[in-house]
C-alpha cells in the first residue's frame, strides 16, 4: 500500500526519506574546488525558477563563479534544510535565495507567510553567521498556479514581499526587486515573460540578469 501510494505521487521510497533532497547535488558539490581566496563565489539557491534559469539561459553562468543550486517544486523548509549542504559548505562570498512561491502552492502542506518569513530567515541568519553576503529577492509574480489553480496567490506574494523587504532593510540584507519589473496589471506574470504564468522564458530570465548583478555587484562592495 505504501509503496503504490509512493508510485502515484510519483517519489520512491529513498525520495520520500529524503524529504529535503540531500542527496540532489552531493556529486557535484564533491567535485567542485575550494574556493580560491580573489573568488567572487555566488550561490544560486532556489526551487524550479532557479535551476530553469541554468537550462533556459546557460550562457548566462557560463564563465562565471556562479553556481545554481535550484531544486524544483522545493518549499523554503527544504532549503533550509539544505542550505548548509549546498551553500554554507561552498563557502561563496554571496547568496541569492529566491524563494516562497512553492509554499504559497502548498506543495509540503499548508504554509502561513509566517512560515515561510522564518525559513527565509533562517537561512539569511545562518548565512550572515558564515560571512556570506545575502541577497534576499522578491517573489515572482503569479496570478494562478497551474499545478494548483484557484488559490488566489498574487495577493499573498505582495504581501511577503513586503515581508522579505522589510527584513532585509532591517538586517543590513540587499532587497532585490524582481516583482515590480515583472508584474502585469493582474499581479502576475505576462506570458511572454513566463508562458505557464510562472516559470520565465528566455526573456523573463533577461529582465532578472541586470538585476541581479546589480545585486551581486552591491554585496561584493560591502
Amino acid at each position: 500500500m505504501y509503496t503504490c501510494m509512493l508510485s502515484i505521487l510519483g517519489l520512491t521510497s529513498v525520495n520520500a526519506q529524503d524529504w529535503p533532497d540531500l542527496n540532489h547535488f552531493e556529486v557535484a558539490n564533491d567535485t567542485i574546488e575550494q574556493a580560491k581566496e580573489n573568488e567572487n563565489r555566488v550561490v544560486f539557491m532556489g526551487n524550479s525558477i532557479t535551476i530553469g534559469w541554468l537550462k533556459t539561459r546557460p550562457e548566462f553562468f557560463k564563465g562565471k563563479p556562479y553556481i545554481n543550486r535550484g531544486i524544483s517544486g522545493q518549499t523554503t523548509p527544504q532549503m533550509l534544510i539544505r542550505f548548509r549542504q549546498d551553500v554554507i559548505d561552498l563557502k561563496p562570498k554571496v547568496v541569492t535565495i529566491l524563494a516562497g512561491t512553492n509554499d504559497i502552492a502548498g506543495n509540503t502542506g499548508p504554509s502561513t507567510l509566517k512560515m515561510i518569513m522564518d525559513n527565509i530567515k533562517g537561512m539569511a541568519e545562518m548565512a550572515h553567521a558564515n560571512d556570506i553576503k545575502v541577497i534576499l529577492s522578491s517573489t515572482l509574480p503569479a496570478y494562478d498556479y497551474p499545478w494548483k489553480p484557484g488559490l488566489e496567490p498574487a495577493g499573498k506574494i505582495i504581501k511577503l514581499n513586503e515581508m522579505i523587504k522589510e527584513y532585509a532593510n532591517t538586517h543590513g540584507h540587499i532587497y532585490l526587486d524582481y516583482y515590480s519589473k515583472m508584474v502585469d496589471e493582474r499581479n502576475g506574470l505576462p506570458k511572454k515573460y513566463a508562458r505557464d504564468e510562472v516559470h520565465p522564458t528566455a526573456e523573463g530570465y533577461m529582465v532578472m540578469e541586470p538585476l541581479v548583478e546589480a545585486a551581486i555587484s552591491e554585496a561584493l562592495k560591502n
